[in-house]
């Protein structure tokens, strides 16, 4: 069976497994997928990620972070622009969620970054998702 929407099954997976205390949780892997992993690692919400290769397939191992006394460091992740309706923001445009606190998540020209980065370099382009 393939998979349409690869991102929207990353984040799902991602939730599921802080909700279930996991310690690490195997993703897809892609482009897209990696940068988002990249932001979440440089935003503080993840440990670590890796790219596992498995036959001619490659999957991406997420380590999880929690606080210290087990509390989920990702409350909320969500995703905003899908296959069906994509959302795209200019720089001044992009959302801040939970007023600066949270983060979101932008795939422009410039590669996968982080909402802060893409209102600072002034870049626009599409809100994959936003996390707090």
């Amino acid at each position: 069976m393939s998979q349409q929407d690869l991102t929207s099954d990353m984040l799902t997976r991602i939730r599921n497994a802080v909700r279930n205390h996991a310690e690490d949780v195997l993703c897809l892997d892609n482009r897209l997928n990696r940068g988002v992993a990249e932001v979440l690692k440089t935003e503080g919400y993840i440990n670590d990620f890796d790219v596992e290769a498995t036959g001619n397939k490659s999957s991406l191992r997420v380590k999880l972070k929690y606080g210290p006394h087990g509390e989920q460091i990702i409350r909320s992740i969500k995703r905003v622009s899908k296959p069906g309706c994509r959302v795209y923001a200019t720089a001044s445009d992009v959302p801040r969620p939970l007023q600066g606190l949270g983060t979101a998540i932008v795939s422009t020209s410039k590669g996968v970054m982080s909402g802060r980065q893409a209102r600072a370099e002034h870049i626009g382009g599409e809100i994959v998702a936003t996390v707090h």
